[in-house]
């Protein structure tokens, strides 16, 4: 399930629009917006894929940390759980304090 950062509507994972309000879920999910700020962030190394612990075998292949020209997009294609990508973004910190 995605969730539009603009009107914090669900949509299901195979949406590219969210059905509320017609935003570009590439760019307007909660996720991609996520992602849009760690890219950002020069004291972010690395993004790690966090995945819940009944994932699904896509979802599961591409659990870990990956450089921030890598890092998979969210939701997972071919993500079969029942209830759609369960996935999220954590950063991987290069300097904790300045």
């Amino acid at each position: 399930m995605q969730i539009c950062s603009l009107c914090h509507a669900s949509s299901p994972d195979t949406a590219t629009h969210c059905e509320n309000c017609q935003a570009d879920l590439s760019e307007y999910s909660e996720t991609a917006q996520a992602l849009k700020r760690m890219l950002a962030n020069d004291r972010i190394s690395l993004v790690r894929v966090s995945v819940a612990q009944d994932c699904c075998p896509a979802c599961r292949e591409l659990e870990g940390a990956y450089p921030k020209h890598e890092v998979p997009r969210l939701p997972i294609e071919g993500c079969s759980h029942p209830l759609g990508c369960r996935c999220h973004y954590l950063p991987v910190l290069e300097v904790l304090f300045p």
